[in-house]
This record gives structure tokens, C-alpha cells and sequence, in this order.
């Protein structure tokens, strides 16, 4: 397979494998002898906190989704050890790479603006409860 030279995020957005770091290391788990001897499982470092084509407020945003997957220097870091290739592995680490970031990149909702009820609405609302609150009085026992 031909190397890549970037990680496509979006259509606008693409991170350049400068920016990321593959180390492959030994998988815990089941896998028999070849578990003992193959590096399949891959750790994926991308240096966000660095990263020319995220801006700010996405960066930002990208190390709170990631959570403790994000270290102090601004790293993320991903492990991936679900399948036994490391060629599935890799892909695995950054398509889980690739929905971080494109999480991150959806900007958050304005934040709401408080309204008051009109005094019609309020009129409203006091005369439905009423009406519901005779409604249930006549429910009751018939007295004398």
C-alpha cells in the first residue's frame, strides 16, 4: 500500500503525517504465541496543541472531547489492539483520530437566550389550570 503524506479529516481538513506519530507495540490479550513475539498493537500521538491546520477554539475543543487520551504537552494520544494485524490497527487508531476531530470541528450551539411568557400566555396557563382543577373537584363524593 502507498504511503499516505495526509490523514483526510474532512474535505477542507486533512492532517499532514508530520503532525502524527506511530510507535507499535506488544498487545495484551489473547493471540496464542504470536501475542508474546509481534508488535501489533499501535499508539497513535497527534500533536494537537502544535497542529497548523486546526484553529483554537477546534484545538480547544478536540483535548476536552479527548478527555485522558489528551496529555499536558497538548498531545492525543489513541491506542488501538482490537484486531491482530497491525495494518488493521493503524487504520483502527486513526479513523478513531479522524471522528475526534471531526466532533471537534462542529462548532457548539449559541447559548439560549431567556425569555419571559407573555402576560397573555401566563393568563392562559393560570385559566387552563383552573378549568383543570374544577374538573377534578367534581370528581369527588356528592355530599349533602
Amino acid at each position: 500500500m502507498a504511503e499516505r503524506d495526509a490523514l483526510l479529516v474532512t474535505s477542507r481538513v486533512s492532517v499532514p503525517d508530520t503532525e502524527l506519530e506511530e510507535n507499535f507495540i506488544r498487545a495484551s490479550g489473547p493471540g496464542g504465541q504470536n501475542v508474546n513475539k509481534v508488535a501489533t498493537a499501535v499508539q497513535l500521538r497527534f500533536r494537537a496543541a502544535a497542529s497548523s491546520v486546526l484553529t483554537d477554539p477546534v484545538k480547544e475543543r478536540l483535548l476536552r472531547l479527548a478527555g485522558s487520551r489528551a496529555t499536558k504537552d497538548g498531545d492525543i494520544l489513541i491506542e488501538a489492539s482490537r484486531y491482530r494485524t497491525q495494518e488493521r490497527n493503524r487504520e483502527d487508531a486513526r479513523q478513531r483520530l479522524v471522528d475526534l476531530i471531526r466532533e471537534a470541528l462542529i462548532p457548539p450551539p449559541p447559548p439560549r437566550k431567556k425569555t419571559r411568557p407573555s402576560r397573555g400566555a401566563v393568563e392562559r396557563r393560570l385559566k387552563e389550570k383552573k378549568g383543570r382543577a374544577d374538573v377534578k373537584k367534581m370528581r369527588g363524593r356528592i355530599g349533602d
